[in-house]
């Protein structure tokens, strides 16, 4: 007997890959808000935090302004005062609000962001589908910039909502904690370098991982032989420093450094709280006593260099910290880990074997943020990304417990002025060999 069978339904086709990526950086973005109220969306404690509501409107406002406006012919802006509002330095994109009166903006309201990013993303998924995974597209690579824009700002809305509890004198926790596994505590060991000519930095390729224009050139620089201490300098090692008087003691001091220590009367990392039962920290948890083991973070590069210099070492120079840890994996606490700390040291640092170079915090080096060999900026408003910004900062490298894991790699480019202490930034050691 003849047997019919239905004909199978043909499976809808996957979703062009730059699709998915935007559609789980978005969505990344939104979920570390789950855990805020209302009344957290709306408030900048100094002016280097920006409230959470401006952030989830600013990485909107950079795909509107630079990929809809431009490549999307049916797109209208859903209000176009938010150009004025959310526009954060682009000057070749127009007039921008005040950055230190960003949290007395109270509307629109945190119900009307969240609109305008379902509107940009509504258009921004059109175009996606007409664009697929073309790179070719003239509007391919503004994406991807602007995916790895709203990653960096995933970075800046945890550690301004950090600074916005801990201004709050109730210290309210942001999620709860998350331990780690009890480690033993890992003793420093130096690793050395032979002197040589070394390849740092990356050139862009079109059809590779992404890198920041600033991450390029590749370029080859000539390094003496050196030692890089293997893991980070922890909290036990600073408060060794503290406890010997470190910032009373103006020789271990850049000039501008001294005078910060004076005029904002700093005594400890920022975070820190000295009270009848001993050291504690504010952490996105909440308050806790110090943890010894963990490292040192939120501290400025002012206090690394200090801190070095009353140890009788350096900060590495970016060069050597990218030939040190060219051979090591990308393993670390990232933010998908959901603790938002940084954590001890964990593993046998073998012989040639460097410890938290990703994860846990942001490392200062002593090498000043300016432009690599041959580097040009792009054209345009978007060349104002990173170039503008090659003058009185510091180059960090690695990465820290609140990066996302598909953000870091060797050759990334952080940067910061001396004196910033909010980033999660710490810093290990180095020493001529």
């Amino acid at each position: 007997m003849a047997t019919s069978t239905a004909p199978r339904a043909t499976p809808p086709p996957a979703p062009p890959a730059l699709l998915t990526s935007y559609d789980a950086v978005r969505a990344a973005t939104e979920a570390l808000c789950a855990p805020l109220e209302t009344e957290d969306y709306v408030v900048s404690s100094m002016p280097d935090v920006s409230p959470t509501k401006w952030h989830l409107a600013h990485t909107s406002w950079f795909f509107e302004t630079f990929v809809l406006t431009p490549y999307l012919a049916t797109y209208t802006p859903i209000e176009p005062r938010y150009a004025f509002l959310f526009n954060s330095y682009y000057v070749q994109a127009g007039e921008r609000h005040c950055r230190a009166q960003r949290g007395l903006v109270t509307r629109p309201t945190v119900a009307d962001v969240y609109a305008y990013r379902a509107h940009v993303d509504r258009h921004m998924r059109a175009l996606l589908e007409q664009i697929a995974d073309d790179r070719r597209h003239p509007a391919h690579s503004t994406i991807v910039l602007g995916l790895n824009h709203e990653q960096q700002h995933q970075e800046l809305l945890l550690t301004d909502i950090k600074h916005v509890f801990w201004t709050n004198p109730m210290r309210p926790a942001y999620r709860a904690p998350v331990p780690d596994a009890a480690t033993a505590p890992v003793d420093v060991r130096w690793l050395g370098t032979d002197e040589g000519v070394y390849r740092i930095g990356r050139d862009s390729d079109p059809d590779g991982e992404f890198t920041f224009d600033n991450e390029g050139p590749a370029h080859r620089v000539f390094v003496n032989a050196f030692r890089l201490a293997s893991r980070l300098v922890t909290n036990r090692e600073y408060l060794a420093f503290i406890e010997d008087g470190g910032y009373r003691r103006a020789p271990l001091w850049l000039s501008n450094g001294w005078a910060a220590v004076q005029q904002r009367g700093w005594t400890a990392p920022l975070y820190w709280e000295h009270g009848t039962s001993g050291w504690s920290e504010f952490t996105l948890a909440g308050t806790r006593p110090l943890d010894p083991a963990e490292p040192v973070c939120h501290v400025s590069y002012y206090e690394a260099d200090a801190f070095a210099r009353w140890a009788g070492y350096r900060l590495p120079t970016e060069a050597e910290w990218e030939i040190a840890a060219s051979a090591a994996p990308i393993t670390g606490r990232f933010v998908e880990a959901g603790r938002f700390h940084p954590g001890p040291a964990a593993g046998d640092a073998g012989e040639s074997a460097a410890l938290q170079l990703y994860g846990d915090a942001w490392q200062w080096t002593q090498s000043p943020y300016v432009a690599y060999p041959g580097y040009a900026p792009a054209a345009g408003a978007i060349g104002e990304y990173n170039g503008k910004w090659m003058s009185d900062q510091w180059v960090l490298r690695g990465a820290s417990c609140a990066t996302p894991r598909s953000h870091a790699r060797l050759t990334y480019r952080n940067f910061f002025p001396s004196d910033a202490r909010w980033q999660f930034a710490g810093f290990r050691l180095a020493a001529d060999a």
